[in-house]
């Protein structure tokens, strides 16, 4: 027996119009940057602000729906270099703690005292450092597929490990890059990703992010999200998640964001987490588990990394609710 699929109409609000955004706009940076974000459900509701993942994937309207929006205020915003943020795929003055500038730029323009913060993914890593950096400003913290941008993380999914289980998808993978190269496969995209050739950037950043769509589902690359397969935005992800991870999140130490996570302690939590996720494999949530244990944790067994599979949708939309009552 499968996962349930969402009981009522919580996770379809999305559909509607009272989920769909009162406020869109740009927020300036200071430097190069203008951040694209948008608010929706209720506009004095519980606030809360929503981390895409990636780094580099833009925000999409799915991501609203976890949320019931007769409840909630939901912040949004597209990170540095995607969506609609400007200026497109940049990487300069692009890192972890640029963004969390930016988040906490946009709390304070949009007089926001604590605001429940959900991210998965990269978007788990960016709420986590976030929360570390930030626990006065963070109610409440709702997490799905935890990625902690280690090393062993890194090596699992872009050297070996995800690509015994995906021996197809990781072919087409190698295919841009010859043999010789293939001992570093994040230096190997690096290199092609910041070619000054956009035609040689395009092949590339194909390859690299349908790799990441062809495993976040347990059906496969079947389920591979068409996304990844649009050029704009396949290079814009593919870009910037390269230059996090040749550059270990920028953190100043591997494994950084579990060394700090006494940090966490107070904060109410919830963690939802696929059993069979490839790309960010249970190990990180685990971990996290050991090092916040006041956080509820949810396993859902027949889910990979996907947010849209019935037992994730299930479980975090039972998060939202009850990270509304704290």
């Amino acid at each position: 027996m499968l996962s349930p699929v969402v009981s009522g109409a919580t996770y379809r609000r999305g559909l509607f119009a009272e989920n769909m955004p009162y406020n869109a706009a740009w927020m300036a940076t200071g430097g190069p940057h203008e951040i694209y974000y948008e608010q929706c459900g209720r506009p004095d509701g519980k606030p809360c602000i929503i981390l895409h993942g990636g780094p580099g994937g833009a925000t999409n309207p799915t991501m609203r729906r976890f949320f019931d929006p007769a409840k909630w205020r939901m912040v949004l915003f597209d990170q540095r270099g995607c969506g609609r943020s400007r200026p497109n795929a940049s990487l300069e003055d692009n890192t972890t703690w640029a963004l969390i500038e930016d988040i906490e730029r946009l709390r304070e323009r949009l007089g926001i005292e604590k605001w429940c913060v959900f991210g998965g993914s990269w978007g788990s890593t960016l709420a986590l450092a976030y929360a570390i950096t930030h626990p006065e400003r963070v109610e409440s913290l709702v997490l799905r597929g935890v990625f902690l941008l280690t090393q062993r993380e890194l090596r699992w999914f872009y050297q070996e490990g995800a690509s015994m289980l995906f021996p197809d998808a990781w072919e087409r993978f190698c295919a841009p890059v010859p043999e010789a190269e293939r001992d570093d496969m994040i230096a190997a995209y690096h290199k092609r990703l910041t070619d000054p050739d956009r035609r040689v950037q395009a092949e590339a950043a194909a390859a690299w992010s349908q790799w990441e769509g062809d495993t976040m589902s347990i059906r496969g690359p079947e389920a591979r999200p068409s996304k990844f397969n649009e050029v704009d935005f396949a290079i814009a992800f593919a870009r910037i998640e390269n230059h996090y991870f040749t550059n270990g999140g920028f953190f100043e130490e591997d494994g950084w964001i579990l060394k700090n996570a006494d940090k966490l302690g107070p904060i109410p939590g919830w963690v939802v987490q696929g059993r069979f996720d490839v790309v960010t494999p249970m190990e990180a949530a685990w971990k996290l588990k050991n090092a916040w244990p006041g956080a509820r944790f949810e396993i859902i067994w027949d889910a990979g990394h996907a947010s849209t599979e019935p037992g994730v949708v299930d479980a975090l939309v039972r998060a939202t609710e009850q990270a509304f009552r704290v």
